[in-house]
């Protein structure tokens, strides 16, 4: 089933997603499941809307790719993901 992820992660810097989303790839190299990302920052936060194709496939993309390039770029804290049934998608077109 498709899922919204919602995830606030405190601490982290628009440099630090930047280094992080350099050393992962995953715009040239999209892990399996995924159908949307948006991030933005609030003072002190990352907050990022995900749609994956399932809870698991966002799991094992963060397990396999995204937790190792965190670890070596110093990001400290815990993310806070919130996982909701996709009931919708529509995407506009270009």
């Amino acid at each position: 089933m498709a899922v919204v992820l919602s995830l606030r992660w405190s601490g982290v810097t628009p440099e630090q997603y930047d280094t992080v989303r350099t050393a992962v790839r995953w715009e040239e190299q999209a892990p399996d499941g995924a159908v949307l990302h948006v991030a933005w920052f609030e003072p002190g936060i990352l907050r990022v809307i995900d749609v994956w194709n399932s809870q698991d496939d966002f799991e094992r993309f963060f397990a396999e790719r995204l937790a190792p390039a965190v670890v070596e770029t110093g990001i400290t804290g815990e993310p806070e993901p919130r996982f909701f049934p996709l009931h919708r998608r529509f995407v506009a077109p270009a």
